[in-house]
């Protein structure tokens, strides 16, 4: 599997891509919506997992984007301040199942990712 975290937090972005492939997740990380379209552009990824906030895009548009790039990527959305809103929309793009709220557990964020990758297009 691999996986695209995105994340303007690159200390927990970085920090969570080393766990993820000591887990032997192969994970990569972009702390802005430019960088991780530049990554997309370039490399092919299973599941991105977003965090709502990033600064001059919000998660859901650069889940937009990365689709017309990738469709048939999958995705997680992760925030540390999630409205009642915040929520309803994540939740529509994502599924409620995949709208996680931090700090996410790792076991949590790796199952997930194993639920994502067992639907249709799944490996």
């Amino acid at each position: 599997m691999r996986v695209l975290l995105v994340d303007d937090e690159q200390e927990l972005v970085v920090t969570l891509a080393e766990r993820l492939s000591l887990r032997g997740i192969d994970a990569d990380w972009a702390a802005t919506a430019e960088e991780a379209l530049e990554k997309v552009k370039d490399h092919t990824y299973d599941v991105a997992v977003l965090d709502v906030k990033i600064p001059r895009m919000s998660g859901l548009d650069l889940k937009r984007h990365i689709e017309k790039i990738q469709p048939g990527i999958r995705f997680i959305f992760m925030t540390g301040h999630g409205s009642e809103r915040d929520f309803e929309i994540g939740a529509a793009e994502a599924g409620e199942e995949y709208y996680l709220v931090k700090p996410v557990k790792l076991e949590l964020l790796i199952a997930k990712m194993n639920e994502l990758m067992k639907t249709e297009g799944g490996q």
